[in-house]
């Protein structure tokens, strides 16, 4: 079974996905390997900003990023799989509804009206 991960061992990585252009980046590059300009050419966003976000996303581990070989001046961009299929797991096991358990209030008028009648009795 999965190791429950607490809610702020969670939150850095949503807080990165959590921007529209980022989790936009991130669809695409389900898609398979794209260069910054495939990116930026599909979404209608500029290079910079498209650079901007894929190092948000290279530095949380969720892409990895490749130089061509011939010319280095072009980087490849790929979603890293371990990091998605990690993220996949914690977030499964997080949001599990097997994890709610039974559980009354402890506060709150309906817990004083029962106090209230049971002193009765």
């Amino acid at each position: 079974m999965n190791k429950i991960p607490t809610a702020s061992e969670l939150a850095d990585i949503l807080k990165v996905l959590s921007d529209p252009t980022r989790l936009a980046i991130f669809d695409s590059l389900m898609q398979g390997v794209q260069c910054n300009c495939e990116i930026g050419s599909n979404l209608k966003l500029p290079m910079n900003l498209i650079s901007h976000h894929l190092k948000v996303l290279r530095d949380a581990g969720l892409v990895d990023a490749e130089r061509d070989p011939v010319d280095a001046r072009w980087v490849y961009y790929s979603l890293n799989k371990r990091a998605l299929n990690q993220l996949r797991e914690r977030l499964s096991a997080f949001l599990d509804p097997q994890r709610i358990q039974a559980r009354l209030p402890t506060c709150g008028p309906r817990v004083l009206s029962e106090k209230m009648f049971i002193a009765r009795r």
